[in-house]
C-alpha cells in the first residue's frame, strides 16, 4: 500500500494520481501499486508541485515497517534518526 499526501498542488496533479490511487480526502491518495509505478508517480509529481508539498509513505522492511519521501514545505520535517523516523514541527 502507498499513501500520497499532497498540499497546494495543481488540480491536474490530483487528477493524474486519481488514475492510479483512490483520493480518500482532498489531497490524500491511497492504493496498492508496484514499486516501479510508485517511483514513476513520485518522479512525475515532483516537478509539478509548484510551491505545494508532497509526502509519500510506502511499506518497507525496517523497524517501523514503512519509509517515506517528502518534497516541499509541509510545515513539518520528517527525519531519519538512526533508522527511526521522527517529525519535527516548524
Amino acid at each position: 500500500m502507498v499513501v500520497f499526501i499532497l498540499e497546494k498542488v495543481p488540480a491536474s496533479v490530483r487528477g493524474e494520481l486519481s488514475r492510479w490511487l483512490l483520493e480518500l480526502r482532498p489531497g490524500v491518495f491511497v492504493g496498492k501499486v508496484s514499486a516501479l509505478v510508485r517511483d514513476e508517480l513520485w518522479t512525475f509529481l515532483i516537478p509539478k508541485l509548484k510551491g505545494g508539498s508532497a509526502v509519500l509513505i510506502y511499506p518497507t522492511n525496517n523497524e517501523q515497517g514503512f519509509a517515506f519521501r517528502s518534497e516541499g514545505n509541509p510545515g513539518r520535517t520528517l527525519r531519519d534518526f538512526e533508522g527511526l523516523f521522527l517529525i519535527s514541527i516548524q
